[in-house]
């Protein structure tokens, strides 16, 4: 049996989002290899966790010295090194006006519902401003503020002010001045003293990598300073230098109160944290733990993120490996018109694929299609968005210009292929995706 019919009898569909028929043995850089003996360029980044790609040095040797000597199992009640000196670390890089502290967790999701949790307690207010489209995590608190799609059979949030993304792609849905004006009447209609936080995305990502437009999160985030509601900055997908700063708000004039992180910070192990001021995440104790929080091998493994970070540029090298990306998929546009849109920051871009042009109708089945051909022909990348058309862009940070050339020319021969209907549209079927 195969190492993909092996998962498929042993390991649970909750916790399947499959494209394609992939299984993966080992990985290097920003390639992966798989048990049929071919090296796949990876362009997802297992959804932007592999910020330093596969088998990075800087990783190997922090793991490698945690577990040989473990400084414990977590920081539930005990203090641990590594912990602490991360804990240390995110502060330095997220300074504020007031004192501040960290939560360590595990994942995004659980990141999302602590900053929820805690902003709750710690204000004595209920209330949640978010937004359509928005994805903040899979564990019911994170999903309740959350406005995808996949999630609209989850409970939301009990006070939720749920928003429209403004999308410069498709401004006829909402434009950022229509929607601040639905907020300010909305927050009249209930009393802003009633909503504890509000939560955004600097680049709302499984929404479709959508960037808003300039100057709305500033503006969003001065109504809410005005009215005592504190924002929560999801950058667990965008953050940690992948859009060419090392925070993503820094692009939109603006400093959150709290930040959550994710994904990349564990540089594949998990690991997510919440930055926020001290009167929010000391309002309470024993009120958002697990046992293995703090746990100091993926800690260590976050130090030896950040200090690669610092020390090999990673920014700018997102910067400057983004633009040549972007410059591809926009020669590509020009020969495929089954691209609509090309957008995002840096090593975070989105790739619409719209069936018409001028209507900009939503290529749902193509862009499966298109994911499915690419992955035969050596290349990873996935695809999200509201309508599921959307190829989304976030490759490790040490990704090479051989591997976006490479790349790119995959990507033309996907697109062509399923413009001329070469892909089996059968086999493709047997994926649900988003």
């Amino acid at each position: 049996m195969t190492g993909y019919g092996r998962d498929a009898a042993a390991l649970a569909g909750l916790q399947k989002l499959r494209f394609f028929p992939q299984s993966v043995i080992g990985g290097k850089g920003a390639r992966l290899r798989s048990d049929d003996g071919r090296e796949l360029i990876d362009l997802s980044g297992a959804w932007g966790a592999a910020g330093l790609g596969y088998g990075h040095p800087a990783l190997i040797d922090a793991v490698t010295r945690a577990v040989a000597d473990p400084a414990g199992a977590s920081v539930l009640s005990s203090a641990n090194a590594p912990a602490t000196a991360l804990a240390e670390r995110l502060l330095a890089l997220f300074p504020g006006p007031h004192p501040q502290k960290v939560w360590l967790g595990h994942s995004g999701s659980d990141a999302n519902e602590c900053a929820l949790r805690a902003a709750r307690q710690a204000t004595g207010r209920q209330g949640v401003i978010a937004f359509r489209g928005a994805y903040h995590g899979g564990t019911m608190g994170s999903m309740s503020v959350s406005g995808h799609t996949v999630q609209e059979g989850a409970e939301k949030a009990a006070g939720l002010i749920q928003l429209t993304f403004p999308d410069p792609y498709r401004p006829e849905l909402a434009d950022a001045d229509a929607v601040l004006a639905q907020l300010e009447a909305r927050l009249a209609a209930v009393g802003p003293e009633t909503v504890a936080a509000c939560f955004i995305e600097p680049i709302q990502s499984d929404g479709g990598l959508i960037v808003p437009p300039p100057g709305f999160l500033a503006r969003l985030a001065a109504i809410c300073a005005r009215h005592g509601i504190l924002t929560v900055c999801d950058e667990v997908k965008v953050g940690l230098a992948r859009t060419g700063r090392l925070h993503c708000f820094e692009h939109e004039g603006f400093r959150p109160d709290m930040l959550v992180l994710g994904k990349g910070l564990g540089g594949g192990l998990p690991l997510s944290a919440v930055i926020g001021p001290a009167r929010v995440m000391d309002c309470a104790t024993a009120f958002a733990m697990q046992t293995l929080h703090g746990n100091p091998i993926c800690a260590a493994a976050g130090l030896a993120m950040l200090d690669t970070i610092e020390a090999d540029r990673l920014a700018a090298r997102a910067e400057a490996r983004g633009a040549r990306l972007r410059a591809g998929l926009l020669r590509l546009k020009d020969r495929h018109p089954l691209i609509g849109d090309v957008r995002g920051r840096g090593l975070a871009l989105g790739v619409e694929l719209v069936a018409d042009r001028a209507a900009r109708t939503p290529a749902k089945a193509q862009t499966a299609q298109v994911v499915y051909r690419a992955h035969e022909l050596g290349l990873v990348l996935y695809y999200v968005g509201m309508r599921s058309n959307v190829l989304e862009l976030t490759p490790p940070l040490v990704l090479t210009e051989a591997d976006i050339d490479a790349a790119l020319d995959i990507l033309d021969r996907a697109l062509a292929d399923v413009a001329a209907a070469r892909v089996d549209a059968d086999a493709v079927r047997q994926f649900a995706g988003w």
